[in-house]
């Protein structure tokens, strides 16, 4: 019997902010800014203190920048 692994919380789906900020091509102080102004991607803190960002909360939050004139 073969078992499957949820898609949900699969490392490569949660981002760090090196990568985030290098997808971006932005500096960590602008992606911290964006973050403190609530402008950002949705984030969640892991009990280390890291913080990480979903693949697909990053993909929301870009398509919500999109100009759909």
């Amino acid at each position: 019997m073969a078992t499957t692994t949820p898609t949900r919380n699969r490392p490569t789906d949660q981002l760090t902010v090196p990568q985030v900020i290098a997808e971006l091509q932005v500096s960590r102080s602008t992606f911290y800014g964006w973050r403190a102004a609530g402008k950002g991607p949705k984030c969640f803190r892991l009990p280390n203190g890291d913080l990480r960002i979903r693949r697909s909360d990053l993909d929301r939050w870009l398509e919500s920048l999109e100009d759909n004139e």
